[in-house]
């Protein structure tokens, strides 16, 4: 796979819909060509404890963020006609497909690939963690669970699995 966009989603809490920071890597020609990241003020608007621990963001970082349709008009047109990739796709689409339905927003049926179960398929590794995946295609990932340093993780897996 030549082209793709490599996407990652943070949530606040529990609720897929909580999306507080997105980031996408647009991969085409097998050569990255634009990267996006931004926070986002999540749906509903809290944090847990669970949540924080794991990529430091609070509401104090996203209260003046934009809400996701302001973010989702800078990324769609920017992913259109490609397919996308997600590490552990199930949990990214669901975020995606969740976060639209709470705005209203249409689905685009996007092709969504998952570079965890290509890694399980591919690779021999104790763990198939983002970061270890990502290590043993060569790619050190420094910035584990910021968005952008995820979606950049994920589209230098799917680059050697996919």
């Amino acid at each position: 796979m030549k082209d793709f966009v490599a996407i990652d989603f943070e949530t606040a809490n529990g609720r897929r819909s909580s999306v507080c920071s997105v980031g996408i890597v647009v991969v085409r020609n097998g050569e990255v060509v634009d990267k996006f990241y931004s926070l986002i003020r999540p749906t509903p608007n809290y944090y847990n404890q669970w949540t924080t621990a794991v990529h430091g963001l609070t509401r104090r970082d996203t209260d003046g963020a934009p809400l996701f349709p302001e973010v989702w008009n800078q990324v769609k047109d920017r992913i259109a006609g490609l397919p996308l990739v997600a590490h552990n796709r199930p949990f990214d689409e669901s975020c995606l497909k969740a976060v639209l339905a709470e705005y209203g927003l249409t689905y685009p049926d996007y092709p969504f690939f998952c570079t965890l179960a290509a890694s399980r398929r591919k690779l021999k590794l104790p763990s198939h963690q983002l970061h270890v995946s990502a290590a043993a295609c060569g790619f050190e990932l420094s910035n584990h669970h910021n968005a952008l340093a995820d979606a950049e993780a994920c589209a230098a897996i799917a680059l050697k699995l996919l």
